[in-house]
């Protein structure tokens, strides 16, 4: 599997550089700056890249629009996001309108290399996935209509956005598969998620919360 990476941070683009290559992954190009990162897109169209959120010069959203302009010339490009920290402006913008094929993750996330490297594979398979702890971060302490929610539809939502399917999630809470649909259709339910929506309706599950309360 063919992978570019934009990050401007030399050891950390190294070190993802190393880790790859020895997951199996081939590196095909590294980049420090959105112009370069384009170029390596265009010149090698990777089956999956991976794209800081913040790069030179100014280092607010190059990232996020490199990855926005990619995707517009070259549709159905998988990019996984990574950030230092949670920022609900960027992930919402990433996220929101989009098909799938789409990351957004915690820099520490890398560390775990099993967990990086599954969620890698899965949005270079055209998931959607998002980091969990974006996902407690973004939903803590708010209203309606989260608040409508049990525990367990809360852990479900969590699994949803991170792009599991309801076989994994069932596994992963140790439920049935029944149970496990009937959790989703609460969740699409209380959320006001018509049963019609198609498309990637576990994500639009946290966009629609994020947008009734000041998201994008």
């Amino acid at each position: 599997m063919r992978v570019v990476i934009a990050e401007d941070n030399v050891l950390l683009s190294s070190g993802l550089e190393l880790l790859l290559n020895s997951q199996g992954f081939e590196v095909v190009a590294t980049t420090a700056d959105a112009p370069g990162f384009l170029a390596a897109v265009g010149a090698h169209r990777p089956d999956v890249t991976i794209v800081d959120v913040r790069l030179p010069p100014a280092f607010r959203d190059e990232g996020i629009r490199a990855a926005a302009q990619a995707r517009r010339d070259h549709p159905g490009l998988p990019v996984l996001v990574l950030s230092q920290y949670v920022e609900q402006e960027y992930a919402g913008r990433l996220l929101a309108g989009t098909g799938g094929g789409i990351g957004y993750l915690l820099k520490d996330r890398v560390s775990r290399v099993a967990e990086f490297t599954d969620a890698l594979r899965r949005v270079a398979a055209g998931s959607t996935v998002l980091d969990p702890e974006a996902v407690a971060q973004l939903l803590a302490g708010r209203g309606d209509p989260v608040d409508a929610l049990t525990a367990r539809e809360r852990e479900v939502l969590a699994l949803m956005a991170e792009g599991h399917d309801n076989v994994t999630i069932a596994r992963r809470l140790v439920i049935t598969g029944n149970a496990v649909h009937k959790h989703v259709g609460n969740v699409f339910l209380k959320l006001g998620l018509p049963p019609g929506d198609s498309g990637h309706r576990r994500v639009r599950a946290v966009l629609a919360y994020l947008r009734r309360h000041g998201g994008p």
